[in-house]
């Protein structure tokens, strides 16, 4: 296929050529309505990129296959049967996939390190999740995806499950073995599902990870806004093989998609495919230069320690590991990553990615050079120096990342949509908890609906508040308050799950 080629761009540039005059939404009619304040901020580029997708960008019957012709070009270019563009993020792509699999009360195997938004897919849809346990660095007090042996036992015991989801790569770029993963699956004809939203830049470099078309999974799911240079809520995802119907997954994500899709995102899609198609290996390959570069420079710094293949992969552990997030522990600084996040943030300007109790992953893409990775550098090893003056942080309770794990008691509907109550969080021990409660970034919950809350995990929540940890999709934040099912202490119900 001819990878020059940018069917969105080249028809938004149709459009401004044509001097279209739309009587239709959007109602800002390419910039004219807008407040002049908000030109100022955006400009007027932003405002002429935003038309509508039928009616617009293509005619009002799409006979044009606008976006038809895009999504052929990303297959191509990553090795796909069949890709769909997302507008509403890989929290909906997720979902899609998870509604093509899974139906109410069927059974998917997930892995407990999954997103919040694959909870959410079990609330809306009413599946029945069937846990499997991450890989647990006791160590570091970090959780890898599960193994293939954990999906195969998940698999023996519950024969009638309709497909399997992994998250790989995980926010801190360790990655599964989803070679394994998908001949488990394949072998009893069900779908293997993998939300690789961070891993949308795998498929252009031989020296990353494999990526999961490759690898022989059904869905991938990937965000081009995280690791590539898509916008915000850009996401795609790909299909291959038999096991699902690509019509049935285009229908399941029609059903939750916006009928007002952002051309601009679209836009942005495209042009992302196209600039790795053409040189996607060359900008790869200097971000990777660019990231063993930063490594070996922190590492160098005393009190840091930059986790490498060495900590993440081998035997109990990850698969694989994707360089390009830098995480950097701080554990013999006498600072949490949330402090060190606030002090970046407040004191030299840069955000970084992932901050948890004793880390911080500051995320590397083609888009860094030296200019970038030079204030970085300067600004982490200022951090270094200065620990000592940080004042002292409240202790998180987290002895191991095994003693999170709880009783699921109910399915996450039904838990989700039952008669709730929020009571003190030190009367929460026992109780069913019907909301998700989720350190954020990187959006894991710790605590789901239907779960049975044990005092490791409320002890865990309460002082990783104290020390800085944010908890935003929690009724109460600050947590004084747990919401959970309001009908006493309801006994385990396994005949429900």
């Amino acid at each position: 296929m001819d990878h020059d080629a940018a069917p969105v761009l080249e028809a938004l540039a149709r459009y401004q050529r044509a001097g279209e005059l739309p009587f239709t939404p959007p109602g800002h009619k390419q910039a004219r309505g807008a407040d002049p304040r908000v030109r100022e901020v955006l400009g007027d580029a932003v405002f002429h990129g935003d038309v509508l997708a039928s009616g617009g960008l293509d005619d009002r019957r799409t006979r044009g296959a606008v976006l038809v012709k895009a999504e052929q070009l990303m297959a191509d270019a990553v090795h796909a049967e069949h890709t769909f563009f997302s507008t509403c993020g890989s929290s909906l792509s997720v979902k899609s996939a998870m509604l093509a699999v899974a139906g109410p009360h069927e059974k998917l195997l997930v892995g407990r390190d999954a997103h919040k938004s694959v909870v959410s897919g079990l609330v809306l849809s009413g599946i029945h999740p069937v846990w499997v346990e991450p890989r647990w660095d006791e160590k570091r007090l970090l959780a890898h995806a599960p193994s293939a042996a954990a999906f195969e036992a998940a698999f023996e015991e519950h024969p009638d499950a309709r497909g399997a989801l992994v998250t790989s790569p995980t926010p801190y770029g360790t990655c599964a073995d989803l070679h394994a993963l998908a001949e488990v699956c394949h072998r009893r004809g069900c779908p293997l599902i993998v939300d690789e939203a961070w891993g949308a830049h795998l498929p252009f470099h031989p020296d990353l990870p494999a990526w999961a078309m490759d690898a022989g999974a059904d869905v991938c799911v990937t965000s081009i806004h995280k690791m590539g240079s898509g916008f915000e809520q850009g996401s795609v995802f790909h299909l291959q093989g038999p096991h699902i119907d690509p019509l049935m997954l285009a229908q399941r994500a029609d059903l939750l998609g916006t009928t007002s899709p952002n051309v601009l995102i679209y836009a942005g899609l495209d042009g992302w495919r196209r600039q790795m198609a053409q040189h996607g290996q060359k900008l790869l390959g200097h971000a990777l230069d660019l990231a063993a570069e930063v490594r070996g420079r922190l590492e160098e710094t005393d009190g840091l320690h930059v986790n490498d293949r060495a900590d993440f992969v081998g035997e109990g552990l990850a698969a694989d590991l994707d360089p390009l997030p830098v995480v950097i522990d701080l554990a013999e600084l006498p600072l949490t990553g949330y402090q060190a996040a606030d002090w970046l943030r407040e004191e030299r300007h840069i955000d970084v990615h992932v901050s948890d109790h004793r880390r911080i992953s500051t995320q590397l893409t083609h888009a860094d050079d030296h200019r970038t990775t030079s204030v970085l550098l300067d600004a982490v090893r200022e951090l270094a120096a200065r620990a000592e003056e940080f004042p002292s942080s409240p202790t998180v309770a987290l002895r191991t990342p095994a003693d999170l794990r709880m009783e699921q008691a109910y399915l996450p509907r039904d838990a989700y949509f039952g008669a709730v109550e929020d009571v003190p969080v030190d009367e929460a021990e026992g109780r069913i908890v019907a909301e998700m409660i989720t350190p954020y970034p990187p959006g894991i919950p710790a605590a789901l609906p239907g779960e049975r809350l044990t005092r490791t995990v409320l002890d865990y929540l309460r002082t990783g508040v104290e020390a800085g940890m944010n908890l935003p999709d929690a009724a109460a934040p600050d947590l004084h308050t747990v919401r959970v099912l309001a009908d006493g202490r309801p006994p385990a119900a396994p005949d429900r799950l």
